[in-house]
């Protein structure tokens, strides 16, 4: 288990590093964080969807798109209601309550303690296809511009994230493979999504800025949302819809994976709470591998 989080403890270090030596300049986190989301993260989402079959399975990913539902709503709920945050900011904090890491650190904690990845597959698709778009609608919105339908339809050819993952999901609707000239190079820019994410992470633990009064409690707040109420909902959600114990397995680990560093990435991209996703980001990877563990070991 210790082994899945050592490369992402090691990359946001190494990106600590280098801000704290002044190695890549002043303005490097929020140089990598653009290049992350403009470049490399449309690259990754594509390369992944061309590769992956689009399937459900079942009431095991309802539950997990229930739990999904009710946290993020209860994040949004908790920075909108209860520490005054503006509609952009507490999107940013719902998505840090209820938004797993299911690439890099998903991928190796499941095969750890599933075998498999078999269920995070539509996770994973689940978060690109349904939730990222609309959480990037409304971080749209949070830009002051007005909402037209016009504008809505055309997010996809303005927005690179959400334009990679449609093109990733049509392909694999199509059920086309890309040629080698088109897939070679956009994985080869994909692959750098991960640890350029976290080592933009890394760097934006050295810039310094005020924040705003009960940051740190809010942070702790969306952290427990994360680790504590998205896996326990999970797990009465699949209670009700009777899974087998396998099943139930599966989707409590995925529901209790850390906040994705791409809170952080979006937070940082629109101006909208990115302390608030990074320090989220860095409490919740830090503390499940206790919650993960523990999981691990009542359920499997």
């Amino acid at each position: 288990m210790i082994a899945a989080f050592v490369p992402i403890w090691a990359l946001t270090l190494l990106g600590f590093m280098a801000g704290r030596f002044r190695l890549l300049g002043a303005e490097a986190d929020r140089v990598l964080g653009g290049f992350v989301f403009h470049l490399a993260m449309p690259a990754a989402l594509f390369s992944v969807l061309t590769r992956t079959r689009l399937s459900f399975s079942g009431l095991a990913l309802g539950a997990f798109a229930a739990s999904t539902v009710v946290t993020m709503a209860l994040g949004f709920a908790l920075s909108r209601l209860v520490f005054g945050r503006k509609p952009g900011e507490a999107t940013i904090g719902a998505m840090s309550a209820g938004y797993v890491n299911s690439a890099n650190l998903g991928i190796p904690v499941t095969l750890q303690v599933l075998g498999d990845a078999t269920f995070l597959t539509g996770v994973l698709l689940f978060q690109v296809l349904i939730i990222t778009p609309l959480v990037l609608v409304v971080l749209d919105r949070g830009t002051g511009h007005k909402v037209r339908p016009a504008r809505l339809a055309s997010l996809p050819l303005r927005n690179p994230v959400i334009l990679g993952l449609a093109a990733g999901a049509l392909c694999s609707a199509l059920g086309w493979h890309p040629p080698p000239v088109i897939v070679g190079p956009l994985s080869l820019l994909g692959n750098a999504a991960v640890p350029a994410a976290l080592v933009a992470l890394g760097l934006s633990l050295t810039v310094r800025g005020p924040g705003p009064a009960g940051e740190r409690t809010e942070v702790v707040a969306l952290s427990a949302l994360k680790l504590l109420a998205q896996p326990l909902l999970a797990y009465v959600f699949g209670l009700m819809m009777r899974l087998h114990p396998a099943e139930l397995l599966a989707l409590v680990v995925c529901a209790a994976l850390p906040t994705a560093q791409n809170a952080y990435i979006f937070a940082r991209e629109y101006g909208q709470a990115d302390s608030v996703a990074r320090g989220t980001v860095i409490a919740g990877t830090a503390l499940s591998m206790l919650t993960l563990a523990s999981i691990g070991w009542l359920l499997g």
